[in-house]
């Protein structure tokens, strides 16, 4: 669990219920045919913009922005120090059946343990990585999406509320209380993308930056180990994936 998202999320999301709850009465900013406009008609929107598929993909690739362990790379580094050091003395069939902790690395060692060629190596990782970030890319690209339509759909809606209002001006009485509900839709829309699209599409952004780069060190250390590179010289070069601060502890 990501407790920065969670935090942030319920921190966002509370103080601006919180602002409603200490009004007047919050049943005021509880409109059925509002949520009907701005919820389907942004759902309607995106769909149209992606295949069902893609969309389902994306809400899953969400997940990452709550539950996600991340991998230190530190450890990374580590454990691949550690079988290099293995493949030195044993060669690389020293390391079939090895645990490792990284599915990726995993993978890589297999198709280095296989007798498979370096470069064909580096070619299907680099292929696997390039895959995984379009796949993640999708998923905030589909939130963005949500992001763009909600406000947009909340300004139809008030826009439609405005056209009812001032098509019965005979009571002066209604027009405060039609005004409030004409503006209820552009509420939740601007609710839907500030206060969880586009927090969930710049944190999958930075979920697909830290696993392309955490995937490049690992790309990096199969190399090494297929070359038979010193470890003290492997660890020089996997080092510089590392944030200055961190080089000299590590």
């Amino acid at each position: 669990m990501d407790l920065a998202t969670l935090i942030g999320v319920l921190a966002a999301a509370g103080i601006v219920l919180s602002a409603i709850a200490l009004g007047p009465s919050p049943l005021i900013f509880v409109n059925i045919p509002s949520i009907l406009i701005v919820i389907g008609g942004t759902l309607g929107a995106t769909m149209m913009q992606f295949n069902l598929p893609a969309l389902w993909g994306g809400f899953g690739v969400a997940m990452k922005a709550f539950f996600h362990k991340k991998e230190s790379r530190q450890d990374l580094i580590q454990e691949g120090l550690e079988l290099s050091q293995i493949a030195r003395k044993e060669g690389l069939l020293g390391l079939e059946g090895r645990e490792i902790s990284n599915q990726f690395l995993k993978t890589g060692i297999s198709l280095a343990v296989d007798g498979h060629d370096p470069e064909l190596v580096r070619r299907m990782l680099s292929r696997d990585i390039n895959l995984t970030i379009e796949r993640h890319d999708e998923g905030k690209q589909i939130f963005k999406a949500i992001a763009d339509m909600a406000p947009a759909m909340g300004m139809i809606g008030t826009l439609i509320g405005l056209v009812q209002m001032l098509s019965n001006m005979s009571d002066p009485k209604q027009i405060g209380p039609a005004m409030a509900v004409a503006l209820l839709t552009t509420l939740y829309g601007a609710f839907i993308a500030n206060v969880i699209c586009l927090p969930i599409a710049e944190k999958l952004s930075l979920r697909s930056r830290e696993e392309r780069v955490n995937r490049s060190l690992i790309l990096e250390e199969v190399g090494a180990i297929q070359e038979g590179m010193n470890p003290r010289v492997m660890e020089e070069l996997l080092k510089t994936y590392l944030p200055p601060s961190e080089r000299e502890n590590s």
